[in-house]
């Protein structure tokens, strides 16, 4: 018999379903010998606890959903990593969804989990995340949730996340102190948080050393194909700045675009061009020539973001006042061939 109930196997045995459910979790005030007769019966039937019954009794799905806006960045798989490992130690498991940089999408996931009764939740916004009711509204219905690389600042909950205009300004000066005087950005699309602050660390970076900021040298790559944008914007820079002597971009990815293009024309890098990318991806250390980048500790954002996570979880079972916390982590300059 499939999908056996802790009604029929009561109904079979002329007991009471309190009485079957409490065997099969070895209560100790019910004998032995019904103990075992509820077991025995429970096995012949293929019964499986319903883990959703459980969770009306426990109030706990031991479940956490991780959103991410894409999987094609390597960022976003060492994140999972690191939740991952954080959800073993604890015996959570975790549901991982794409909202493919789309808004719709974004809203739709983070239904499902609500629907899946997950315990909390951790995300990075998508590109189109101007609006926040739908993470406001998580929030409403008292669910921990933490925010990771893009998130919303109007939004008040945890977050985790690294300094954005910070390692955006540091990538920027380690190219002037190369000597480089006509650097290109080539940023990510206008709304993500981590986007504006990368540019304005771009920018600022510029005018500390006195270099006049030059907005014809920012190159938008918003078509959620950031390769494709590094090669295409690429075209163009060169096109229009023959001079140009650096290029900053928002992601490894956009940035091996560019390498792609540079290599196909013949522009030595990093005689006439250095370059620097965003991320420390695997492919930094295989492309021709290998790719200076910012190192952004994806495995330990993870971590910490369910570390984070699990201590709200553990706040409210304990129907403890939730304190959000802003966690930023570090990064630093790998320099390599590119420049």
């Amino acid at each position: 018999m499939k999908n056996a109930t802790l009604k029929q196997i009561a109904d079979q045995l002329g007991i009471s379903i309190t009485t079957v459910s409490k065997s099969i979790k070895n209560y100790p005030d019910v004998s032995p010998v019904t103990k075992k007769k509820v077991i025995d019966l429970a096995t012949s039937l293929n019964y499986t606890p319903n883990s959703f019954a459980v969770n009306l009794r426990t109030k706990e799905s031991k479940t956490i959903g991780l959103i991410i806006p894409t999987v094609d960045y390597h960022f976003f798989s060492k994140v999972f990593q690191g939740v991952l490992e954080e959800a073993e130690k604890r015996n959570y498991l975790v549901i991982i969804l794409r909202s493919n940089e789309k808004l719709e999408l974004e809203k739709k996931q983070l239904e499902l989990l609500l629907n899946k009764r997950v315990d909390g939740i951790i995300i990075s916004l998508s590109n189109e995340t101007g609006e926040f009711d739908h993470i406001k509204n998580v929030l409403a219905q008292n669910i921990p949730l933490v925010l990771f690389d893009k998130i919303a600042k109007l939004v008040n909950c945890s977050k985790v996340t690294i300094n954005d205009r910070k390692a955006a300004y540091d990538a920027t000066a380690y190219l002037i102190k190369k000597g480089r005087k006509k650097i290109a950005h080539f940023r990510g699309s206008y709304m993500p948080q981590n986007s504006i602050d990368r540019f304005l660390g771009y920018k600022k970076a510029l005018e500390d050393h006195n270099i006049p900021y030059d907005p014809s040298l920012v190159y938008v790559c918003d078509n959620n194909a950031d390769l494709e944008d590094g090669y295409a914007n690429a075209i163009k820079a060169i096109a229009e700045h023959p001079h140009l002597d650096g290029i900053f971009t928002v992601t490894d990815m956009v940035a091996v675009g560019v390498l792609k293009y540079l290599n196909e024309v013949g522009i030595p890098m990093p005689k006439q061009i250095a370059i620097v990318g965003f991320c420390n991806s695997f492919v930094t250390e295989v492309t021709t020539p290998r790719l200076s980048t910012v190192d952004q500790p994806g495995f330990e954002i993870g971590r910490i973001a369910a570390s984070v996570l699990f201590d709200e979880i553990n706040s409210k079972k304990r129907n403890e006042p939730i304190v959000f916390q802003s966690i930023e982590l570090g990064t630093s300059i790998l320099e390599r061939e590119s420049t």
